[in-house]
């Protein structure tokens, strides 16, 4: 799956937060370590994906970069 993960630290919820930009604002997890934030962000993209393919709706198109 070539979707994005932003890593951030919080200093409001001493957490790192992982966010899937592209499915919605509310797309998001957290971990005590850089590492658990990911692991769980990379779960939650595996219910998404699996979740959107049971309703039979259509998958958000992955972000890519584009380098010049």
């Amino acid at each position: 799956m070539k979707y994005s993960i932003l890593i951030q630290w919080s200093e409001e919820d001493q957490a790192y937060i992982a966010s899937l930009p592209e499915w919605g604002e509310y797309a998001r997890t957290h971990g005590e370590t850089y590492e658990e934030a990911l692991e769980n962000a990379k779960e939650v993209l595996e219910d998404l994906v699996y979740g959107y393919e049971q309703i039979g709706k259509i998958l958000p198109k992955p972000k890519t970069l584009q380098v010049a």
